[in-house]
């Protein structure tokens, strides 16, 4: 067992509770950076740890299936390596423009925020997959409503609710799940989902769709996204840019459970989700589309951008082949680190312009840098070359190309992205060229301000340069996750222990 696995949790969970003792607020600017910044190489060397295959780490020493396990794999690392990436950044922004005073205990939430998301990445275990979900869950809420104010709490009381039902779903499907096969830690799911006879394959596909709402309605995907443009819109632009990761946990669970437990292999339950992906994708992605074009205003586009995002996401994964869900985790990491830009950018053109975009307003006090910035975010988001959002897309249309599902993922993505292009060239117009002849109110962003931005933003022109290497990464990441037999192999290497599979421990 490496110990190493356990390190993203405990870190954020013990910076969160100092953080909680804490009164003075520059030592907790302190700490918290401090404490996000150790994230960074971390994921680093727990990626590099992923070359050699998979590493379990059992809490307490308990043998699989009866303890609780966590799972390192390349999937798992990347989407460690994404949280520290978007975190620290949003946290510097947070610090440098004041948003963590305007509530109490922003730096606790974020740290607890954090827990969650790596949590939900490294559990091996279904039921602590919901516990993490839960810990995340409570932390948003807090950060949503931080500051206050009319548009945040309507917003959040809405979030809160149907995240609430969506826990109560998950809660049922756990039930019906662990009451037919016995099992709740995945890999060992995985085994008695696939030796199930067929008189359960009722209860288990019903289960397994039940996850799938769940985790749809994580992911935002349509008809279960309307809690997030009010949402990302209304909230601070450092806890939106965080708040990129959350949808991000719906599509992991997705290609994690649906891989693992329901996937090929499953038996009476195998491809469970696999006739819903890929019509949910191209609706989700053709209904986003169509809210980036109605958007009026800036934040409130990028937030149905991520909507977009969850659509193409979803396609790669419904295509069911490795170069399709190759293609997702290369789109899934572009996407990430520039919507998390975009929110930031926002933010700091709403301090120079104000907030009303479509209208006339006087210019902004650094158009230069400003619009240097949106255009590359702008383009990245189109998924225009040269930028990380072209490969993204370029190798999801390559992926469609031998299937029945072509003519349909051709026309859905390239007019989604038509519609993005139609929509950010507009708002850019409107933000730089729609001025008054008054003198600008506002004073210059410092440095301190844009450089989590420019930090973010980088990742357009970067993720080509690397191109490379990602795309090598993403296509050995989707192998692994596509022949899930080692993961399995792998959890229950202890398992003399265990009952036997199709029997109630």
């Amino acid at each position: 067992m490496d110990q190493r696995l356990i390190l993203p949790i405990l870190l954020p969970f013990i910076a969160g509770v100092a953080l909680l003792l804490t009164s003075s607020a520059a030592r907790q600017r302190r700490l918290s950076i401090a404490a996000a910044a150790v994230l960074l190489p971390l994921a680093a060397a727990l990626l590099a740890m992923t070359d050699d295959g998979y590493h379990v780490y059992a809490l307490g020493n308990w043998p699989a299936p009866f303890g609780i396990v966590l799972v390192l794999d390349r999937l798992s690392a990347l989407m460690l390596g994404l949280t520290a990436l978007v975190a620290l950044p949003a946290l510097l922004y947070a610090v440098a423009a004041g948003t963590d005073t305007q509530g109490r205990y922003f730096h606790p939430l974020f740290q607890f925020q954090l827990m969650g998301l790596n949590g939900a990445f490294l559990t091996g275990d279904l039921f602590n997959l919901f516990v993490f979900f839960e810990i995340l869950l409570i932390a948003s809420y807090s950060l949503l409503l931080h500051g206050g104010g009319r548009e945040r709490i309507r917003a959040g009381l809405h979030y809160v609710i149907l995240n609430l039902v969506g826990s109560a779903l998950f809660l049922i499907a756990i039930g019906v799940l662990y009451g037919m096969t016995g099992a709740l830690n995945l890999a060992d799911l995985a085994v008695r989902v696939a030796a199930a006879p067929a008189a359960d394959a009722g209860l288990l596909r019903a289960g397994a769709l039940l996850l799938l709402v769940v985790f749809g309605l994580k992911a935002a995907v349509l008809p279960l996204y309307f809690w997030l443009p009010a949402a990302y819109a209304s909230t601070s632009a450092p806890v939106a840019a965080l708040f990129a990761l959350l949808t991000k946990v719906g599509v992991y669970a997705i290609i994690r459970v649906f891989s693992l437990a329901f996937g090929s292999a499953a038996g009476v339950a195998s491809d469970a989700a696999a006739p819903w992906l890929l019509p949910l994708a191209l609706a989700t992605l053709l209904t986003g589309g169509f809210g980036v074009l109605a958007s009026r205003n800036a934040r409130r586009l990028i937030a149905y951008s991520v909507i977009v995002s969850i659509g193409t996401l979803l396609a790669g994964i419904g295509l069911g082949n490795p170069p399709g869900l190759s293609a997702a985790l290369v789109y899934l990491v572009h996407t990430t680190l520039i919507t998390a830009g975009m929110f930031l950018l926002a933010d700091l053109i709403a301090m120079q312009r104000g907030h009303g975009d479509s209208r006339p307003a006087p210019p902004v006090a650094q158009p230069l840098i400003l619009g240097a910035l949106f255009f590359v975010g702008a383009v990245a988001m189109a998924g225009m070359p040269p930028l990380s959002g072209f490969l993204g897309k370029a190798l999801l249309l390559r992926a469609a190309e031998e299937t029945s599902a072509l003519p349909w993922l051709w026309s859905v993505v390239l007019g989604s992205g038509l519609l993005l292009m139609v929509a950010l060239s507009r708002m850019g117009s409107s933000l730089f060229w729609n001025t008054l002849d008054a003198p600008t109110p506002g004073i210059s962003a410092q440095i301190r301000l844009l450089l989590p931005v420019v930090a973010l933003l980088a990742a357009g022109p970067l993720l080509m340069v690397l191109a490379r290497p990602l795309t090598h990464f993403a296509a050995e990441t989707a192998r692994q996750i596509l022949a899930p037999a080692a993961y399995i192999e792998t959890v229950l290497a202890n398992r003399s222990l265990a009952p036997a599979a199709g029997t109630t421990p």
